[in-house]
Protein backbone atom coordinates (compact mmCIF):
# COMPACT_ATOMS: atom_id res chain seq x y z
CA UNK A 1 0.00 0.00 0.00
CA UNK A 2 1.53 3.07 -0.50
CA UNK A 3 1.85 6.29 2.08
CA UNK A 4 2.22 10.29 1.89
CA UNK A 5 3.55 11.75 4.96
CA UNK A 6 6.09 14.45 5.98
CA UNK A 7 7.12 12.16 8.78
CA UNK A 8 6.31 8.62 7.66
CA UNK A 9 7.52 5.72 10.07
CA UNK A 10 6.46 1.82 9.67
CA UNK A 11 6.79 -1.06 12.16
CA UNK A 12 6.68 -4.32 11.09
CA UNK A 13 6.23 -7.55 13.62
CA UNK A 14 6.69 -10.98 12.63
CA UNK A 15 4.40 -13.89 14.41
CA UNK A 16 7.58 -16.58 14.12
CA UNK A 17 7.86 -20.03 15.71
CA UNK A 18 11.61 -21.07 17.65
CA UNK A 19 15.19 -20.69 14.95
CA UNK A 20 12.36 -19.20 12.38
CA UNK A 21 14.26 -17.11 9.71
CA UNK A 22 12.46 -14.01 7.56
CA UNK A 23 13.70 -13.22 4.73
CA UNK A 24 12.92 -9.91 3.13
CA UNK A 25 13.32 -8.28 -0.01
CA UNK A 26 13.67 -4.43 0.17
CA UNK A 27 13.60 -2.01 -3.21
CA UNK A 28 14.64 1.55 -2.80
CA UNK A 29 13.89 4.72 -5.35
CA UNK A 30 14.10 8.45 -4.73
CA UNK A 31 12.30 8.61 -7.59
CA UNK A 32 8.40 6.91 -7.12
CA UNK A 33 7.14 3.37 -6.26
CA UNK A 34 7.23 1.71 -9.13
CA UNK A 35 10.65 2.38 -9.49
CA UNK A 36 11.34 1.15 -6.56
CA UNK A 37 9.58 -2.43 -7.08
CA UNK A 38 10.94 -2.32 -10.85
CA UNK A 39 14.75 -1.87 -8.71
CA UNK A 40 13.41 -5.39 -7.40
CA UNK A 41 12.04 -6.95 -10.29
CA UNK A 42 15.58 -6.93 -12.39
CA UNK A 43 17.12 -9.23 -9.76
CA UNK A 44 15.04 -11.81 -10.39
CA UNK A 45 14.10 -14.52 -7.94
CA UNK A 46 15.30 -14.17 -4.41
CA UNK A 47 17.98 -16.31 -3.13
CA UNK A 48 19.91 -14.99 0.56
CA UNK A 49 22.35 -17.37 -0.15
CA UNK A 50 23.32 -16.30 -3.55
CA UNK A 51 22.57 -13.04 -2.66
CA UNK A 52 25.07 -12.99 0.21
CA UNK A 53 27.44 -14.94 -1.79
CA UNK A 54 27.19 -12.98 -4.96
CA UNK A 55 28.17 -9.79 -2.24
CA UNK A 56 31.05 -11.62 -0.78
CA UNK A 57 32.21 -12.07 -4.78
CA UNK A 58 31.53 -8.32 -5.47
CA UNK A 59 33.78 -7.06 -2.72
CA UNK A 60 36.34 -9.53 -2.71
CA UNK A 61 37.20 -8.21 -5.97
CA UNK A 62 37.08 -4.97 -5.54
CA UNK A 63 39.31 -5.39 -2.34
CA UNK A 64 41.58 -7.03 -4.59
CA UNK A 65 42.56 -3.89 -6.42
CA UNK A 66 45.11 -3.73 -3.69
CA UNK A 67 47.57 -6.85 -2.66
CA UNK A 68 49.40 -6.37 0.51
CA UNK A 69 52.39 -8.58 0.91
CA UNK A 70 54.19 -9.40 4.41
CA UNK A 71 53.04 -7.88 7.47
CA UNK A 72 50.83 -9.78 10.53
CA UNK A 73 47.34 -11.21 10.08
CA UNK A 74 45.89 -8.47 12.16
CA UNK A 75 47.83 -6.02 10.50
CA UNK A 76 46.05 -6.68 6.92
CA UNK A 77 42.87 -6.85 8.71
CA UNK A 78 43.10 -3.46 9.87
CA UNK A 79 44.18 -2.25 6.05
CA UNK A 80 41.23 -4.15 4.42
CA UNK A 81 38.98 -3.18 6.73
CA UNK A 82 39.95 0.78 6.18
CA UNK A 83 39.79 -0.63 2.28
CA UNK A 84 36.38 -1.67 3.09
CA UNK A 85 35.42 1.82 4.64
CA UNK A 86 37.01 4.00 2.12
CA UNK A 87 34.69 1.94 -0.88
CA UNK A 88 31.30 2.20 0.95
CA UNK A 89 29.97 5.42 -0.42
CA UNK A 90 29.92 7.36 -2.57
CA UNK A 91 26.34 5.48 -3.40
CA UNK A 92 24.86 4.78 -6.49
CA UNK A 93 21.49 7.03 -6.87
CA UNK A 94 19.77 6.47 -10.00
CA UNK A 95 17.40 3.61 -10.88
CA UNK A 96 18.17 0.62 -12.93
CA UNK A 97 16.21 2.94 -15.84
CA UNK A 98 18.51 5.35 -15.58
CA UNK A 99 16.15 8.00 -13.66
CA UNK A 100 17.08 10.06 -10.48
CA UNK A 101 15.86 13.14 -8.41
CA UNK A 102 18.34 16.04 -9.32
CA UNK A 103 19.30 18.91 -7.63
CA UNK A 104 16.34 20.83 -8.42
CA UNK A 105 14.06 18.67 -7.07
CA UNK A 106 12.67 16.95 -10.32
CA UNK A 107 13.06 13.69 -11.88
CA UNK A 108 15.13 12.97 -14.79
CA UNK A 109 16.64 10.19 -17.03
CA UNK A 110 20.12 10.07 -17.82
CA UNK A 111 22.95 7.92 -19.65
CA UNK A 112 25.13 8.63 -16.85
CA UNK A 113 25.10 6.81 -13.28
CA UNK A 114 23.95 9.65 -10.87
CA UNK A 115 25.77 9.05 -7.41
CA UNK A 116 25.07 10.39 -3.96
CA UNK A 117 26.80 11.08 -0.40
CA UNK A 118 29.43 13.18 -1.64
CA UNK A 119 30.99 13.86 1.63
CA UNK A 120 33.92 15.91 0.30
CA UNK A 121 35.24 17.88 3.64
CA UNK A 122 35.90 14.09 4.76
CA UNK A 123 37.19 12.78 1.37
CA UNK A 124 38.72 15.10 -0.30
CA UNK A 125 42.21 14.69 0.86
CA UNK A 126 42.39 10.71 0.62
CA UNK A 127 39.93 8.45 -0.13
CA UNK A 128 39.12 10.37 -3.58
CA UNK A 129 42.99 10.67 -4.60
CA UNK A 130 42.33 6.66 -3.28
CA UNK A 131 39.90 6.88 -6.62
CA UNK A 132 42.05 8.09 -9.19
CA UNK A 133 44.80 5.06 -8.33
CA UNK A 134 42.14 1.86 -8.08
CA UNK A 135 39.03 2.81 -9.81
CA UNK A 136 39.44 5.74 -12.48
CA UNK A 137 36.04 4.98 -14.12
CA UNK A 138 34.25 5.42 -11.02
CA UNK A 139 36.47 8.84 -10.86
CA UNK A 140 35.16 9.69 -14.07
CA UNK A 141 31.58 8.84 -13.18
CA UNK A 142 31.73 10.92 -9.47
CA UNK A 143 32.68 14.44 -11.25
CA UNK A 144 29.75 13.77 -14.05
CA UNK A 145 27.42 13.51 -11.05
CA UNK A 146 28.90 16.51 -9.72
CA UNK A 147 28.79 18.57 -12.88
CA UNK A 148 24.73 17.33 -12.94
CA UNK A 149 24.27 18.70 -9.38
CA UNK A 150 25.93 21.95 -10.75
CA UNK A 151 23.45 22.08 -13.69
CA UNK A 152 20.85 21.09 -11.97
CA UNK A 153 21.53 23.06 -8.55
CA UNK A 154 23.57 26.27 -9.76
CA UNK A 155 26.98 24.83 -7.93
CA UNK A 156 29.12 22.16 -7.02
CA UNK A 157 28.56 19.74 -4.61
CA UNK A 158 30.00 20.77 -1.06
CA UNK A 159 28.58 17.83 1.24
CA UNK A 160 25.73 16.73 -1.04
CA UNK A 161 23.24 13.80 0.01
CA UNK A 162 20.47 11.92 -1.33
CA UNK A 163 20.13 14.80 -4.23
CA UNK A 164 20.20 17.62 -1.74
CA UNK A 165 23.04 20.20 -0.54
CA UNK A 166 24.05 20.31 3.06
CA UNK A 167 26.31 22.88 3.65
CA UNK A 168 27.46 21.18 6.63
CA UNK A 169 31.11 21.51 6.18
CA UNK A 170 33.41 23.95 5.18
CA UNK A 171 35.64 24.75 1.97
CA UNK A 172 34.06 23.76 -1.42
CA UNK A 173 35.94 20.13 -1.97
CA UNK A 174 34.77 18.96 -5.49
CA UNK A 175 36.95 21.39 -6.85
CA UNK A 176 40.28 19.68 -5.20
CA UNK A 177 39.02 16.17 -6.00
CA UNK A 178 38.31 17.53 -9.74
CA UNK A 179 41.65 18.91 -9.98
CA UNK A 180 42.74 16.02 -8.94
CA UNK A 181 41.46 13.65 -11.68
CA UNK A 182 42.23 16.30 -14.27
CA UNK A 183 45.74 16.50 -13.39
CA UNK A 184 46.23 12.81 -13.45
CA UNK A 185 45.09 12.26 -16.93
CA UNK A 186 41.52 11.58 -16.07
CA UNK A 187 39.45 13.34 -18.12
CA UNK A 188 35.98 11.45 -18.72
CA UNK A 189 34.08 14.71 -18.24
CA UNK A 190 33.13 18.10 -19.93
CA UNK A 191 37.05 19.96 -18.88
CA UNK A 192 35.51 23.44 -19.44
CA UNK A 193 32.13 22.94 -17.60
CA UNK A 194 34.20 21.75 -14.70
CA UNK A 195 36.77 24.97 -14.83
CA UNK A 196 32.90 26.63 -15.23
CA UNK A 197 31.70 25.32 -11.84
CA UNK A 198 34.65 25.23 -10.13
CA UNK A 199 34.70 29.46 -11.29
CA UNK A 200 31.40 29.88 -10.02
CA UNK A 201 30.84 27.78 -6.83
CA UNK A 202 34.18 30.50 -5.69
CA UNK A 203 32.13 33.43 -6.82
CA UNK A 204 29.38 33.58 -4.32
CA UNK A 205 28.63 35.21 -1.40
CA UNK A 206 27.66 32.69 1.31
CA UNK A 207 30.12 30.83 4.10
CA UNK A 208 32.54 34.04 4.16
CA UNK A 209 33.15 34.55 0.82
CA UNK A 210 31.94 37.90 0.27
CA UNK A 211 35.03 38.77 2.99
CA UNK A 212 37.30 36.68 1.00
CA UNK A 213 36.45 39.00 -2.22
CA UNK A 214 36.57 42.31 -0.71
CA UNK A 215 39.55 41.52 1.58
CA UNK A 216 41.58 38.92 1.03
CA UNK A 217 40.89 36.47 3.97
CA UNK A 218 37.90 36.24 6.14
CA UNK A 219 37.75 38.74 9.59
CA UNK A 220 37.13 36.46 12.79
CA UNK A 221 35.16 39.13 13.94
CA UNK A 222 32.23 38.98 10.70
CA UNK A 223 32.71 35.32 10.58
CA UNK A 224 32.86 32.41 12.27
CA UNK A 225 35.58 29.39 11.80
CA UNK A 226 37.34 32.36 9.67
CA UNK A 227 40.81 30.98 9.64
CA UNK A 228 39.52 27.60 8.75
CA UNK A 229 37.67 28.48 6.43
CA UNK A 230 40.28 31.13 5.16
CA UNK A 231 42.74 28.45 4.59
CA UNK A 232 40.49 25.79 2.67
CA UNK A 233 39.64 28.25 0.06
CA UNK A 234 42.86 29.46 -0.42
CA UNK A 235 43.75 25.85 -1.45
CA UNK A 236 40.45 25.27 -3.19
CA UNK A 237 40.96 28.45 -5.23
CA UNK A 238 44.83 27.39 -6.13
CA UNK A 239 43.34 24.47 -7.73
CA UNK A 240 41.06 26.54 -9.69
CA UNK A 241 44.36 28.88 -10.73
CA UNK A 242 46.50 25.42 -11.75
CA UNK A 243 42.97 24.01 -13.77
CA UNK A 244 42.79 27.25 -15.04
CA UNK A 245 46.21 27.40 -16.13
CA UNK A 246 46.14 23.85 -17.50
CA UNK A 247 44.06 25.21 -19.83
CA UNK A 248 45.48 27.86 -21.20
Amino acid sequence: KDFNSNDLKAFVQFNTSANEAVFVEVGISAVSCENAKHNLQVLGDFNFEKTKSDAQEKWRNQLSRIEVKGGTTVQKTAFYTALYHSLLNPNLFSDVNGEYRGHDGENHKGEHKMYTIFSLWDTFRAMHPLFTIIDQDRTNEFIISMLDMYDKGGLLPVWELAGNETNCMIGYHSIPVIYDAYAKGIRGYDVEKALEAMITSAREDQFGLKFLKAEGYIPAGKEGESVSKTLEYAYDDWCIAMMAKDLG
